[in-house]
């Protein structure tokens, strides 16, 4: 019962655990990961769509590490109408990958497809993604006036909340191009002799052996185990009374042999005796040198 009430116990924890993970990730792939990134109000020798047409665009990011689908959310730039470009849910390129980026068009031909919105870029107004309740505001942009051609205004990085004119428009893309130093870099620094990755490492493993030990070793005891019940004392007298010993077992056991093989004689229930004179005298034969009455 102990060890029942320590893997049930082990078995909620593992539950728990699994559930906290789940409503992590949920929450990371919601649409409150998705903002604006880049904007291009003038285009006249910039980015072309698929039709070889030239128009202003809004690029989203999900900041997120986890897929956000943006599908089902709202664009406009009147937050009186906050449900003024529907994104449609039935394109599988509304799901924006991890840390990744989508381009929407602001050509007022929204009949070209799901990423030509319904209305076009005017500097000085304000932009706005709605989510899909079309109530709760994801984001929101003033456009600068005093806007150039071909020059973009966007965010510094996708982590970076500071805005600034770019030249070199990067749409799809980050906005940072710089070279930064990666994890494993940033990690060399701190741990030359990477002392640090060697503990980390044999801890995860050491750490991963002895939870798997110890989850397969209570399912084996959980399903191993038997229950042992005591035996009364007049069970145990009754079970000593009906004992029986090697003999009275081995004459049972050749009886029911004998019978069932059927090995056993018929014979006839009359006896004759008959008196037997033999003809010859061997010499060997003691009746015959023997005298019936001794002399005296």
């Amino acid at each position: 019962m102990i060890m029942q009430r320590k893997f049930k116990h082990l078995f909620a924890g593992v539950i728990v655990l699994l559930l906290v993970v789940a409503g992590k990730s949920l929450l990371a792939q919601g649409a409150s990961d998705l903002k604006f990134n880049e904007i291009l109000v003038h285009n006249e020798s910039n980015f072309i769509d698929e039709y070889g047409q030239r128009s202003g665009w809004i690029e989203i990011v999900n900041s997120s590490y986890s897929k956000v689908n943006i599908g089902g959310c709202f664009l406009t730039d009147d937050k009186n109408n906050p449900k003024k470009y529907w994104i449609a849910t039935n394109s599988p390129e509304t799901l924006i990958q991890p840390r990744g980026f989508v381009l929407f068009f602001a050509d007022n031909q929204p009949s070209r497809g799901v990423f030509h919105m319904n209305f076009e870029l005017t500097e000085g107004k304000t932009i706005y993604l709605f989510d899909a309740n079309g109530k709760s505001v994801l984001d929101e942009l003033q456009i600068p006036t005093g806007q150039k051609p071909n020059v973009s205004y966007a965010r510094i990085s996708i982590d970076s909340n500071e805005w600034a004119l770019h030249e070199q428009t990067t749409p799809r893309s980050d906005n940072d191009h710089s070279r930064h130093a990666t994890a494993g870099e940033k990690f060399v620094q701190h741990d030359p002799a990477g002392v640090g990755m060697v503990v980390v490492a044999m801890s995860v493993v050491f750490l991963a052996l002895a939870i798997l030990f110890l989850v397969y070793l209570a399912i084996g005891k959980l399903f191993t185990k038997k229950k042992k019940t005591v035996p009364s004392s007049e069970a145990k007298e009754e079970d000593e009374g009906m004992q029986l010993s090697g003999e009275i077992n081995a004459a049972i056991t050749m009886a029911l042999h004998l019978h069932l093989e059927e090995q056993h004689d018929y014979e006839d229930t009359v006896l004759t005796i008959k008196k037997v004179a033999r003809s010859y005298s061997p010499w060997s034969s003691k009746i015959y040198t023997l005298r019936k009455n001794p002399r005296i």
